[in-house]
């Protein structure tokens, strides 16, 4: 009887610890009915489709609200709480675990889209262009990255980022006498030959702000001040506090915005549903899709559960559980960055990792790890190479390979980014660019996936480098005297010699021992 009453006992305990993620599954499935079920019989307009999905996008609404205090607070309370050598070797390590799973990514979908050959079977004209191609340029992508890691306003940097764009500037024939064309702005001169006569085009570098976090430049700000603070001692300490509490303001805050989430994903789901207009183009992309999505699932089921288990010899499946909620999270809003605040959660509260590693580890990987986008991008390569019918080289392909793992690191966490990163990558190798259009229709599909891979790909690493690291956490812990509730309060209250010294006196058979001036305790023995 008692093993009945436990086993009944156990469902609500189950129902009551997870009601969140089924909640969630709940919610996906409904949105896919009421999207079916709207776009048979619905027959809305534009206008009605836009007011549909208005509490999807709340929800997007409310998780980007709260991605900027979180990496502020993160990073900061993260590097402040690690001595400056365990935060470079946590790093490192990080860094190489990021590099290596990306390059491993980016080899398997070369590897399944050379074998598969989805693009062979038909031509670049029988598929159906979609939206237009971004301008973009290698070297100046690569700067603006560079120019983002050191934003000129960092109040400007939580909303804007940092771009340049070419200008064509007509060619003149007479000399400007006063220059003022070349010294106001900086030109690059690019020669162009031709039969009748040579023509010099020259372009002008124009920079402008665009719409958007400018994460890498926050963390790289978020990172050198907490490691100034952390050294400060007991004057940083009180910065430290402030980032802890608001912190832990930021997390209560997501546990009221979980409340809202299954809520908001039905109507994100039913109405991406209802507003697509051609599913023929899955038909005709079908070979390119299931080529993604095979790549993807092996990378996610296989190879990243093998190196977690090889390092951490846990089961890395039940570690997958445990991320469940932030993985359907980044399905359903394709944005490693908006999925940060439910990352953090699951990875602190369900796998336990230590929050000294979570705080420093996953604002990184969700900004640079991108094993899913790279996949992604090498695939997508060698596809339009396929629909042109033309033959890469070991040496293209090794081209693409590495363009592949470098854009898709400085791909912004945001939802689309690999589109931009895409013309990068067909540029490298002569493919034209503008045939990104041909995949851009089912871009939005494939981005949920991939963005999916991302997260689970930044959670093992919080494993990971948690368990190459155990062994600095652990004499951290013991010199630093890390207090167990908030591993980042750390005891820094010196106090004077005079008011150290306890004072004893003998009283009724035992000690009084008093400590301070308002403390004071007898404790008697009894015989």
């Amino acid at each position: 009887m008692a093993k009945v009453g436990r086993k009944r006992c156990s469902c609500p305990g189950f129902l009551k610890k997870n009601w969140l993620l089924l909640s969630t599954v709940a919610a996906v499935l409904m949105g896919i009915g009421v999207g079916m079920l709207v776009r048979e019989y619905g027959k809305l307009s534009n206008l009605d489709k836009f007011y549909f999905s208005f509490p999807g996008e709340v929800l997007m609404r409310m998780l980007k609200l709260i991605i900027l205090p979180l990496i502020i607070s993160s990073m900061i309370t993260g590097v402040a709480a690690l001595d400056s050598s365990v935060s470079g070797k946590i790093g490192l390590r990080a860094v190489i675990y990021y590099f290596c799973t990306t390059v491993i990514a980016v080899i398997l979908g070369i590897v399944l889209v050379v074998t598969i050959k989805p693009g062979v079977p038909q031509t670049a004209n029988e598929i159906d262009r979609v939206g237009s191609t971004p301008e973009v340029s290698t070297v100046d992508a690569m700067l603006d990255l560079i120019r983002n890691m050191f934003p000129e306003n960092l109040v400007q940097a939580c909303f804007q980022q940092y771009k340049t764009k070419r200008e064509k500037v007509e060619a003149t024939t007479g000399v400007d006498k006063n220059g003022s064309t070349l010294t106001e702005e900086s030109v690059t001169t690019a020669t162009t030959a031709e039969a009748s006569e040579n023509k010099t085009q020259e372009y002008k570098i124009v920079g402008m702000y665009s719409d958007g976090i400018n994460v890498l430049g926050l963390i790289v700000f978020c990172l050198v001040f907490g490691m100034v603070i952390g050294k400060m001692g007991e004057k940083g300490q009180v910065l430290v506090d402030f980032f802890n509490a608001l912190n832990e303001a930021t997390m209560r805050i997501v546990q009221i915005i979980m409340w809202y989430m299954p809520i908001g994903i039905v109507f994100l789901i039913a109405g991406k549903i209802i507003e697509v207009e051609d599913w023929e183009i899955f038909r005709k992309l079908g070979l390119y899709m299931a080529t993604v999505l095979s790549g993807l699932a092996i990378h996610s089921t296989i190879i990243l559960p093998l190196i977690y288990l090889i390092i951490v010899r846990k089961n890395p499946f039940r570690f997958a559980m445990g991320m469940a909620q932030a993985l359907l999270t980044a399905l359903m809003i394709s944005s490693s960055s908006a999925t940060l605040p439910v990352t953090f959660r699951c990875a602190e509260e369900k796998n336990l990792i230590d929050k000294r590693i979570t705080r420093f580890v996953l604002p990184v990987g969700a900004t640079i790890n991108m094993d899913g986008t790279a996949l992604y991008e090498a695939v997508a390569a060698v596809f339009i190479a396929q629909l042109n019918d033309l033959e890469l080289d070991i040496g293209q392909i090794v081209t693409i390979s590495v363009t592949a793992t470098a854009a898709s690191i400085g791909a912004a966490g945001v939802p689309q980014a690999g589109l931009v990163t895409m013309v990068i990558v067909l540029s490298a190798v002569g493919l034209p660019a503008e045939d990104v259009t041909l995949i851009i229709a089912v871009d939005w599909l494939l981005d949920r996936f991939r963005t999916m891979v991302n997260v689970l790909g930044d959670a093992f690493g919080t494993g990971i480098v948690e368990k190459l690291s155990k062994k600095e956490l652990e004499q951290m812990d013991v010199t630093s005297e890390v207090n167990i509730v908030n591993p980042f309060a750390l005891e820094t209250a010196i106090l004077d010699n005079d008011e150290t010294e306890t004072k004893k006196s003998y009283i009724n058979g035992g000690f009084a021992v008093d400590k301070s001036d308002t403390i004071s305790f007898t404790q008697t023995s009894q015989f």
